[in-house]
């Protein structure tokens, strides 16, 4: 699926797929039980988010104290910010992926599962990290041949994303 069409679906078939899922429990369970729902969500997420990022960020403190890169710590905060602002948004849909996102268990499984999809595009060539004046960076394929760059000229160096050192780009290549 193209940008186009994960924006569109993000922005206005989750929206509408919510409110229908929303109108449809009123009529279940009343509207007041629906509102209530809708608020006590949101609190139980606000909290467990904080918590969950409180844990994330002294986790993330200890890996750099430890003197080690904090990736998975990183990819933890990145979930918990996500699954955090699913939560405060009004929905049956959006709460459980933001639970889910907020949970441990769930989060693991949910970032193997993105893992495994980022390798495969970079595998594909959808995705290639390229260096940009010796920084690393993302780059997503859009626009021109593979390879060719607008601005500094500066070739991409493809690399291999093993998950558990993340991404390793080889610098003899250059």
């Amino acid at each position: 699926m193209n940008l186009f069409g994960r924006l569109f679906l993000l922005f206005v078939l989750v929206p509408i797929l919510e409110l229908v899922l929303l109108i449809q429990l009123g009529r279940v369970v009343g509207l007041l039980p629906t509102v209530g729902l809708v608020l006590l969500t949101g609190a139980a997420g606000a909290w467990l988010a904080r918590a969950e990022g409180v844990r994330v960020f002294f986790r993330f403190q200890s890996e750099l104290s430890g003197g080690q890169l904090p990736g998975q710590a990183l990819f933890d905060g990145l979930c918990v910010l996500v699954g955090g602002a699913f939560l405060l948004t009004p929905g049956v849909l959006t709460d459980l992926v933001g639970f889910a996102l907020l949970v441990p268990f769930s989060r693991r499984w949910i970032q193997q599962r993105m893992r495994r999809s980022l390798e495969r595009q970079i595998e594909q060539g959808t995705i290639r990290v390229v260096t940009f004046g010796g920084r690393q960076g993302f780059a997503s394929g859009f626009g021109g041949a593979p390879g060719s760059h607008a601005g500094d000229g500066v070739e991409p160096i493809v690399g291999d994303l093993d998950p558990s050192k993340g991404i390793e780009v080889p610098l003899d290549e250059r």
